[in-house]
């Protein structure tokens, strides 16, 4: 009889929750959506579009390319939809619920590189940093208010930050269920925070991005610091 090597490792039970954030993103969600894996690592993903009261086709295109749609109160804003993505992974039992903009700057593809690391216990929260390897695709002004800003965070938190921005993230289901997002407008910097306060470790991977193509960002930088500033001293205040 033939020596037989090792049995290959079964599929460790679960799924991945892969959601979008959308407001107004008809021109992009579709092919968002249908680049995402099937399965990830052996694990299965769920997509849903978490729609944050979107006025155009946004959600009628997300079903019709096979995504669930959960809708948030209108205009509610991006954090409060993160905040909704992160709860459905709970209630759903999912293993890792990872999470990117709908806009079409990342690349849904690459949605391994987050999910593996937390799937082999080297981190809790994962971010796609789009400053290492592949070329960066930024605007010239996004890209330096992202350094000043991942500047800022860094010192904040006590060690550095490469990306503080990015809107690519993976989180274990121990992470997303504890996780507090105390803005509405967004959640980048508040939430950071708030899982390194509570001791989740945090690793930043490489991945490819490009400029979003169709649509304008809800970021103006007058705006973006006037709205966050305060979240972030919120956060840095509570117990």
């Amino acid at each position: 009889m033939p020596e037989t090597g090792p049995a290959a490792p079964k599929p460790a039970p679960g799924r991945v929750l892969c959601f979008f954030p959308a407001r107004n993103e008809e021109a992009t969600v579709a092919d968002v959506v249908r680049r995402v894996p099937s399965q990830v690592c052996g694990l299965p993903v769920d997509v849903v579009v978490v729609d944050d009261g979107s006025t155009d086709g946004t959600a009628g295109r997300a079903r019709a390319a096979g995504a669930e749609v959960v809708p948030t109160t209108m205009g509610a804003g991006l954090g409060a939809a993160v905040r909704t993505g992160l709860a459905l992974g709970g209630t759903r039992g999912a293993r890792v619920v990872a999470f990117a903009d709908a806009d079409g700057e990342y690349a849904p593809e690459e949605l391994e590189l987050l999910v593996r690391p937390i799937l082999e216990h080297r981190a809790d929260v994962v971010t796609g940093d789009r400053f290492a390897g592949a070329r960066l695709a930024m605007r010239t002004h996004r890209a330096v208010g992202n350094r000043v800003l991942s500047a800022v965070l860094s010192l904040l938190a006590g060690r550095r930050i490469r990306d503080a921005q990015s809107g690519y993230r993976a989180l274990s289901a121990r992470a997303a269920a504890v996780a507090e997002i105390v803005h509405d407008y967004n959640y980048a910097q508040v939430l950071t925070l708030d899982l390194l306060r509570k001791g989740f470790r945090l690793l930043e991977v490489p991945i490819t991005y490009r400029a979003r193509r169709h649509g304008r960002s809800f970021v103006r930088l007058p705006t973006y610091l006037r709205r966050v500033a305060p979240a972030v001293w919120t956060e840095l205040r509570r117990p």
